[in-house]
């Protein structure tokens, strides 16, 4: 019987020990966020303070006149991400549906696993890819015959004018859908091997086509998921550095054209914290350190709204 209850009391020692285990490792990563945002606000806020709301919305980033405003960059990320998301999410669904529904599982398994690998890859290697490979054929067989072929005032010479050298919005959005599409396609394969197989069947058995069965079925049972891992992907593309920093072209007015130089929140730290001599500069970008957590929590965010609002 003493035995018993020692066994219990030390049952119970380990059951608690586990949840203040838990508990501190919640409270510590929370701990970190908040002292990130903290630091993050109290670093930019000399920015904030001189140039306010201009800040935001001024795309003037001059550091030897010590002006600075992020709207070029803000922009720049805006539509580098959610251009790359566009771009990715039909091949992502596409790929994971072929994998799940069509292809062989001998050959399924292999195909999933290379995908997986892709997603490992370092950003930085994308980066050298885009720089020597993709820029380059893009310029010569894309961007080159467009403007050649376009008359002067025309509306495809506004919207697709540039200097012919491959660094521009476009360029910088495919490799971020390159970057992000294994990462979705992984995810949502497996999201899609979670509907059990009497429900497909059960669609078949109603005479259903292959397609139907997809449309009203499988992608409505794993909708709450799919829009979890769209969310992740965006935020994802939000954040992505040396990639973008190769091959947008590191400019910080607002681009004029989907062919036009451009820079993301992003790039413009990697590129100038280095060399940030002033306080001022330094503080400008902290504070675009401290918009872009802002705009990609803003993300996450909403991704949980909608995943709690399905869920009513």
């Amino acid at each position: 019987m003493s035995r018993r209850l020692d066994f219990s009391a030390r049952g119970a020692a380990g059951e608690a020990l586990f949840r203040w285990t838990c508990a501190s490792a919640a409270t510590l990563l929370l701990a970190a966020l908040g002292g990130l945002v903290v630091s993050l606000a109290i670093g930019g806020w000399p920015a904030f303070r001189k140039f306010g709301l201009g800040f935001l919305t001024s795309t003037e980033w001059n550091p030897v006149t010590e002006v600075y405003g992020a709207a070029g960059p803000i922009v720049g990320t805006l539509i580098t991400a959610f251009a790359a998301l566009l771009i990715a999410l039909p091949l992502a669904i596409g790929i994971s549906v072929f994998l799940v529904e069509f292809c062989p599982r001998r050959v399924a398994r292999p195909i999933a696993v290379a995908i997986e690998l892709l997603a490992g890859i370092p950003s930085i290697v994308y980066g050298m890819w885009g720089l020597f490979v993709l820029a380059p054929w893009f310029a010569e067989h894309i961007q080159l015959p467009i403007i050649m072929s376009a008359e002067e005032g025309s509306f495809v010479d506004r919207w697709f004018a540039g200097v012919p050298n491959g660094a521009n919005i476009v360029t910088a959005s495919l490799i971020l859908a390159i970057m992000i599409l294994p990462y979705m396609a992984a995810v949502f394969r497996e999201l899609l091997l979670t509907v059990p197989p009497q429900v497909r069947e059960a669609g078949y058995g109603l005479g259903c086509t292959p397609f139907e069965v997809i449309r009203h079925i499988t992608i409505p049972y794993v909708g709450q998921g799919m829009i979890g891992v769209i969310m992740l992907g965006l935020g994802r593309a939000l954040g992505e550095t040396m990639a973008v920093t190769f091959i947008i072209g590191n400019s910080h007015r607002f681009p004029g054209s989907v062919f036009d130089s451009g820079s993301t929140i992003a790039s413009t730290i990697a590129n100038e914290f280095a060399e940030a001599t002033s306080d001022m500069h330094s503080a400008s970008l902290v504070a675009l350190g401290f918009v872009l957590f802002v705009i990609t929590f803003t993300v996450l965010a909403t991704a949980r709204g909608l995943l709690a609002r399905a869920a009513r």
